[in-house]
């Protein structure tokens, strides 16, 4: 397919558009991973160690119920993570693909490349707050269960 010089510029307009509309489905995901991540951990943390007493009591539904509520905070943290790296494999393509644009337009010069870097930063603390979150609420549980009271 040819396009004279106006055709080009208004399909060059339509990709940007489009890009800027994908960045911004990326950011509302990445935001909503987050988002749920936090306060479904901090939602298990409080489950998890109410149902720690009652295991560390011997209960053994207790036990059942803090086994399973551990294994799904596992998979819940696991799928946030994924949809996280995902996302920034996203942003970092497509943010690739509007420096490549500006720079052929010439206007390359006025988008600063290391704003690449503090993206793939920013995804790596909200992996590290989400996994650290998820960590907490099954290791204050178990220490619960595991360690003497009399401590």
């Amino acid at each position: 397919m040819h396009f004279d010089r106006k055709g080009f510029q208004l399909m060059l307009e339509r990709l940007h558009e489009h890009i800027n509309l994908e960045l911004g489905i990326n950011t509302r995901t990445d935001t909503i991973y987050v988002v749920t991540a936090i306060i479904f951990n901090f939602v298990m943390l409080g489950i998890n160690a109410s149902v720690a007493a009652g295991a560390s009591r011997g209960d053994a539904t207790a036990r059942a119920v803090l086994i399973i509520t551990m294994v799904l905070s596992i998979l819940v943290n696991g799928i946030a993570v994924l949809g996280l790296l995902t996302g920034r494999q996203t942003r970092h393509k497509l943010l690739r693909g509007l420096l490549k644009m500006y720079t052929d337009a010439g206007v390359g010069q006025y988008y600063d490349p290391t704003l690449l870097s503090n993206y793939d930063r920013r995804y790596v603390m909200f992996t590290a707050i989400i996994a650290l979150l998820g960590v907490a609420g099954i290791l204050i549980p178990l220490v619960m269960i595991l360690v003497p009271s009399g401590l």
